[in-house]
Parts: structure tokens; sequence; C-alpha cells
């Protein structure tokens, strides 16, 4: 029997790759997508369960050609996403106009794009951040992450009829490439703001990804599931 197919964008490293992982082990064929060509030897274990693709989200006829091969996409995971530090005074039209086009625009064509390949059951989960519900020197990234849990609600108010599930999963900081861009220094002030001390492994969130895509979760839909460490609860001076 055929694996079912989950298209995964922004797979290519950090959370989005590990998605792809633990969904290849819970039994999927991922066709991953992501900006740049992913070199061969990233998912070389995974064999012919992954397939690749080059995809710019913001480009909703990129995403369909990425798609066109798929008849029926059983599960949509929307990881592709980016992050710059700025002051509020500092952010320009463009910054914002970038960041909303990347991490709001680009969940928003790649789920509208999916449904027509999207059977009974599906699911669709969209990759938030504990920062939705605020932080400082990053607004534009806040503003469009809150934007991901609205639209992830309305997204599961119109399907439900349909069957189809839609959730958000919420990371607190986690070791990925981007957060590893910053400054040594405040990377290791991240990381002592954590309840545990240290960032969460991408596998984490990976592992809180397949929860809602399996088919036993069917009655969970428009929810954000907080995977943080129990920060967002706040005390401890967090």
């Amino acid at each position: 029997m055929a694996r079912p197919v989950a298209f995964v964008t922004g797979g290519a490293s950090g959370i989005g790759a590990a998605t792809v992982r633990r969904l290849v082990q819970d039994g999927f064929h991922v066709a991953v997508a992501d900006k740049s060509p992913i070199p061969s030897e990233e998912f070389a274990t995974e064999g012919d369960r992954v397939s690749t693709h080059v995809v710019d989200v913001r480009d909703r006829a990129s995403i369909a050609a990425a798609m066109e091969g798929y008849p029926e996409i059983s599960a949509l995971v929307c990881v592709a996403g980016i992050y710059q530090p700025r002051r509020f005074e500092d952010i320009t039209l463009d910054d914002f106009r970038l960041m909303l086009d990347v991490n709001l625009l680009g969940v928003f064509c790649a789920a509208q794009e999916v449904l027509s390949r999207m059977p009974a059951g599906g699911r669709i989960v969209t990759v938030s951040s504990r920062a939705a519900i605020g932080g400082t020197n990053f607004a534009h990234y806040v503003a469009s992450k809150a934007g991901v849990i609205g639209l992830t609600r309305a997204m599961a108010m119109e399907l439900r009829d349909r069957q189809i599930a839609v959730n958000s999963v919420a990371p607190g900081f986690t070791d990925t490439p981007m957060t590893r861009s910053m400054p040594a220094d405040q990377y290791q002030k991240a990381q002592s703001l954590e309840p545990s001390g240290a960032a969460a492994d991408p596998a984490d969130i990976a592992g809180a990804i397949a929860f809602l895509v399996d088919p036993a979760t069917k009655f969970i839909t428009g929810q954000t599931l907080f995977a943080d460490g129990g920060k967002s609860l706040g005390g401890l001076g967090v």
C-alpha cells in the first residue's frame, strides 16, 4: 500500500527537517519544500520516502507546481518562516511586509492550494511561536505569528465540515540554525530564560506536530499547542 503524503514547507533544516524525519517514521512519504535546493545527503537515510522541491512560499504558483505530482495530500505542515531582530522604531515597511509575506501569506497560500488535494480526515498544522503572545525587538515577527494563530482558527472553523482539522504548534526557544545565527552571548541569555535552562531540541517540536497530524486527534481542531517547556505560563521571572 502506498504511503500517505505529507507536504512540509521549510523542511530543509531545524524544526522542518526534524518534522520530515518524524513523519517518515510515522509512515508518510514526505514532500519537502524549501527556498533553496536541498542537498541529497540531508535525507539520505530516508531514501525514496522523501522527495524535495524548491519552493518560494510567497509564490502560489511555485507551491502549486511542487504539489502537482501528488493527487492526494493527507497532511500539510507549514514550517517555513523568517525572523529578524529589530527595535520597533527601526522596522521599515519593507521589513514588515517581508515578515508577513513569508510567515503569514506563505501559510495562506500553501493551505489554500492543498485543499483541492486533501481528503476528508486531512490535517493542516501551522507553526506559530510563543512570541505570538508578545515580545520585544521583533514586533513584526510577533504580529506575523499572532496572525498565523488567527488564520489557523479561521481555517479550522471553515474546514470542519470537510473533516479537515487545522491546528498550530507554538514553539518556544529552539536550537535551530535560525537561533544559532544569533550572537553567542544572546543565544546563551535566551537559553537561560527557559524553565529548563536549555533550548528545545527540534525533535521535541516535531513530536508535537506529529501528534496533531495523527488521525487519532480528529476531534482536536482550531487549537494552538504551546511547546515551550511551560515558559508561557509565566512566573520565575520569565
